[in-house]
Formats: structure tokens, sequence, C-alpha cells
């Protein structure tokens, strides 16, 4: 595979004015995202809960996080944000994991 690129540096492909840097592993963020889901299917695995990532990730996508905007009589908006109440199944998720039902918990900002 080559990733042609204006500001790669120069190697031995060439294509017209652009250098081209041939690409031998794939993008480090592609690596570590396959290693952390991987840890938590595993750990899921251990508590007895053996589904597919597209199942759990299914799931995990039940949970939003919302954003209420008020204004106020002085004039400045009031931001709150905070996650909706987990599904029954993403709370065991939650528990087996070891983290909190309400990610990011609740966040106030006066503008």
């Amino acid at each position: 595979m080559v990733i042609c690129s204006f500001d790669a540096p120069p190697r031995s492909h060439s294509f017209g004015a652009r250098r081209c840097a041939p690409v031998h592993l794939a993008p480090l963020d592609s690596v570590l995202a396959y290693q952390a889901v991987q840890v938590i299917r595993r750990k899921l695995k251990e508590h007895g809960i053996n589904e597919s990532w597209a199942t759990l990730r299914e799931k995990l996508g039940s949970q939003y996080r919302i954003t209420a905007i008020f204004k106020q009589r002085d004039g400045k908006t009031l931001h709150i944000r905070q996650a909706t109440r987990p599904e029954e199944e993403l709370s065991e998720i939650y528990t087996k994991l070891g983290l909190a039902p309400d990610p990011g918990g609740l966040q106030k900002m006066l503008i």
C-alpha cells in the first residue's frame, strides 16, 4: 500500500510532482482501537458476557449525552450536559467493566 502526500518525506516511489511513502503498518489509532475492543470483550467474557462487538456497539449506542440550553433573565445562557440513563443491559455491561453508569457526569456551564 502506498500513501501519497505533499508533505511526505521523499521515497523511492514518485507520481508526478508528489512523493509517496510506503505504509507497512496500520495507523496507530486503528491498532489502539483494536486492542481496546479486545480488552473490553475479554473482560466481559470473564463475567459471562460473550457477545459480538457489533452487538456490544449497538447496546453501547443506546445511551446519549444531552445538552439543554436555557436563556436566563440576566442575558446569560446556562448549558447543562448529562448522559441519559442506561438501559438495563447497558447498565450490566458498565457494572461488569467497573464503569460509572453516567459517563461524563453532570456538567453545567454559564456563558
